[in-house]
């Protein structure tokens, strides 16, 4: 059974809302961020990217960095921008991109939950994200970006939602920088929502692995600190967006390689076969699309050995078939001749790198699809790094949490 668990929300005032809302903190550089982040005092960028209000050079994971991020958020909660809910309270959180609807539940869901395995994981954390996730969460006292889970689809939860979303006017209606509007609607009588979910067995994570676990960690610190029973503290609970499954749009999470010798990509297209082509997206699972010296090229891998879920995801092929035996990247976690691209930023970005210079063959891969992303963290397996990109991205700074 999943708990979830309304709050009191800080939500900035709807005609204040251009003026905090951006992108989450890990789709953009600091450098990105300072740029987006010019001439707007009252961006959220200055709570999740509080690096770029620091001294060029600052490291990442100096103490500052927090200092500065909990200070800024004291600030902005102080400035009159934003309000908190008087009640504890469930919101309804809307994306529309083109063509593409998905409407979600944005609640607090239970640390112990995680902690425990009914919210399932499918990634592996670096300790130090979690660490550097932890400190920002515990000096700000809050959680400042929710995560992203999924849910296998429920008539009981999807007509809550539906109720809820024809009968009222959204509080916040804020279109963002790529297109995508974002609706916010307020649902203070929670408690029929709150049934349909406790006959969810399991939540899953899509995105925000990494906040998951520092949302643990720091409620394992501070339950010590004051010697709490889980789930008394309002610090057990951190924020999530639920989206049903079949709403759930996924997007291919493409490679660059840096540095390849000749002989490297004569080798990958000799091996596999491949032709020139102008598709610059492959058409089903198992296939690549790769750029090299201006010219597209499509290939197949073989099917892995093993029948397990990991062993045949793309990324896991990839990895065993070309990264390994013909670029010598043995964990492309921390080698630095690999670099990921999410697929919103798509071929042309693929194209523009090798071009300009800042690779020299670029890989489009097929999207991971949902079933595989639930089938591998039923199994209690681990996916392959960046196996799975998530669109469109929630906005930051709608709605905060604070304990």
């Amino acid at each position: 059974m999943a708990i979830i668990q309304p709050f009191k929300g800080w939500l900035p005032k709807p005609e204040k809302v251009s003026n905090v809302a951006c992108p989450p903190y890990d789709v953009i550089s600091t450098k990105e961020a300072r740029e987006l982040a010019d001439g707007k005092p009252n961006s959220f960028l200055h709570v999740v990217r509080p690096e770029i209000d620091l001294p060029e050079g600052t490291l990442y994971y100096d103490d500052a960095v927090y200092q500065k991020g909990a200070a800024n958020l004291k600030n902005l909660l102080n400035s009159g921008i934003y309000e908190q809910d008087d009640k504890p309270a469930v919101y309804i959180y809307q994306l529309e991109a083109d063509s593409h609807t998905q409407t979600g539940v944005f609640t607090c869901a239970s640390v112990q939950d995680y902690n425990n395995d009914v919210i399932k994981k499918h990634e592996l954390t670096r300790p130090d994200k979690e660490t550097d996730r932890t400190k920002h969460i515990q000096m700000q006292q809050a959680h400042a970006e929710p995560v992203m889970l999924t849910f296998k689809d429920s008539e009981d939860v999807a007509f809550q939602v539906e109720k809820t979303v024809t009968t009222a006017e959204p509080f916040i209606e804020h279109t963002d920088d790529s297109g995508v509007v974002h609706k916010i609607w307020k649902l203070k009588a929670a408690a029929d929502l709150a049934k349909a979910f406790a006959e969810i067995d399991n939540f899953y994570i899509a995105d925000g692995h990494h906040r998951c676990k520092a949302a643990s960690r720091v409620s394992e610190n501070l339950r010590e600190r004051d010697r709490s029973f889980p789930g008394e503290a309002e610090y057990d609970y951190f924020p999530v967006v639920l989206f049903p499954m079949s709403q759930m749009k996924i997007l291919p999470y493409n490679r660059v390689l840096i540095t390849v010798r000749k002989s490297q990509a004569e080798e990958l297209f000799e091996t596999f076969g491949a032709e020139k082509t102008d598709k610059k997206e492959p058409e089903k699972k198992g296939d690549l699309s790769v750029y090299y010296k201006g010219d597209w090229w499509s290939l197949s891998m073989p099917e892995a050995k093993k029948d397990d879920v990991v062993s045949n995801l793309d990324a896991a092929r990839l990895q065993t078939n070309i990264l390994k035996p013909i670029f010598s990247i043995e964990n492309p976690r921390i080698n630095k001749n690999i670099e990921f691209v999410g697929g919103i930023r798509g071929t042309d970005e693929l194209e523009r790198l090798v071009d300009e210079g800042e690779a020299d063959l670029a890989i489009s891969m097929f999207p991971t699809s949902i079933e595989e992303l639930v089938e591998v963290s039923d199994n209690g397996d681990l996916m392959p790094p960046k196996s799975t990109w998530f669109e469109p991205k929630l906005q930051s700074g709608l709605i905060v949490h604070t304990f």
